[in-house]
């Protein structure tokens, strides 16, 4: 589904003019960074701050802070208060938690719908925090490479390893090599697996899709598809919008000297590694399931649950012959059967 720009329909704080002045009425904004809140507000405090330093060296680069309906927008308005932050951060209330392409869009399509749309928005989750030179770095690749429309950042756990965020789009091959997992399968599948191995070395890698957790687009990109689909309430949105790009021609790059630490599933919970056992939502579910109905058509997801459900089953045959352990999920198996071969399906946890 191809979204137009909406107008604003979420209330912006007004401002008192605390802070350095970044007033993009003289520059223009070369880059607006969006942040989406729901229930993280200390962590996206802290991923402002690592941002105030770096935009300050961008003539014109704001923030649009959307507080997704989570009850924290009190607590955000003293941190901009506290630290001096409206000059360059607007912060923006969601009338509802629509999910997360829908607070990325109550910021984005106001932006691109005013006088002087940014060049660029970096969609960048309140659960990271960059280090100096990561905007910087996008920007500029983004300013001597015109056909590239998506670009996403090198995200690192904190000690420093990579963690994997260029991705292959997911496939039917994908569906079956991501829950067989039995070496001969395993090996003739490769070339479609989901998430490679994090390519080597510190130039620019293309790439089918990139993690939503540190994205620049380009704003002609929006122009050519429209803004994210909010049918998507967490999880696949941004492989949707990659895919959406790569049929209109553009290209989408993994820019490793941008930095960024990620604090994997703190502001969700469903891929933090201390709860990995977790349930997952029938929201994901949801999601994945729109995902291959949108590209590969009713008859698509017929084959993909079916390869899916194939492989999971073998190989939960195979942990059993062996005696290994299940680190999946919560019910993943019966989930995944009822939510996909029922109709109790919905997007709610």
């Amino acid at each position: 589904m191809v979204m137009q720009p909406q107008s604003a329909d979420a209330p912006v704080r007004p401002h008192p003019g605390a802070g350095p002045d970044r007033s993009t009425a003289r520059v223009g904004c070369p880059v607006l960074v969006v942040i989406v809140n729901y229930k993280s507000a200390p962590l996206a405090v802290d991923c402002l701050a690592s941002l105030e330093e770096e935009l300050a060296g961008i003539p014109g680069a704001r923030v649009a802070l959307v507080e997704n309906a989570s009850g924290e927008a009190g607590e955000l308005a003293r941190a901009l208060d506290d630290r001096g932050w409206h000059g360059w951060v607007d912060l923006i209330e969601a009338d509802r938690n629509g999910g997360f392409a829908y607070g990325n869009n109550r910021a984005i399509g106001p932006a691109l719908a005013g006088d002087d749309p940014p060049r660029y928005l970096l969609l960048l989750n309140p659960d990271t925090y960059i280090h100096p030179g990561a905007v910087r770095e996008l920007v500029a690749f983004m300013d001597t490479h015109p056909r590239a429309g998506i670009a996403g950042s090198r995200l690192e756990n904190p000690d420093g390893s990579a963690r994997r965020s260029a991705f292959r789009f997911p496939s039917l091959a994908s569906e079956l090599e991501s829950t067989i997992a039995m070496g001969p399968v395993s090996k003739v599948l490769k070339p479609w697996v989901v998430a490679p191995p994090v390519p080597e070395g510190a130039e620019p890698t293309p790439t089918d899709w990139l993690s939503g957790a540190s994205m620049i687009v380009r704003r002609e990109v929006f122009a050519d598809i429209g803004l994210m689909d909010e049918t998507y309430f967490m999880y696949f949105e941004e492989v949707d919008f990659c895919r959406r790009a790569a049929r209109s021609g553009w290209g989408r790059w993994y820019v490793p000297r941008s930095r960024v630490v990620h604090l994997v599933g703190q502001s969700s919970g469903v891929t933090d590694p201390k709860k990995r056992r977790n349930r997952r939502p029938r929201y994901w579910f949801a999601s994945r399931r729109h995902y291959f109905k949108t590209h590969l058509g009713p008859a698509g997801v017929v084959v993909a649950d079916l390869l899916w459900a194939s492989g999971y089953g073998l190989k939960r045959l195979r942990d059993l012959a062996t005696g290994r352990g299940n680190e999946d999920p919560e019910h993943f198996l019966g989930d995944f059967l009822r939510y996909n071969f029922s109709f109790r399906r919905g997007r709610g946890a």
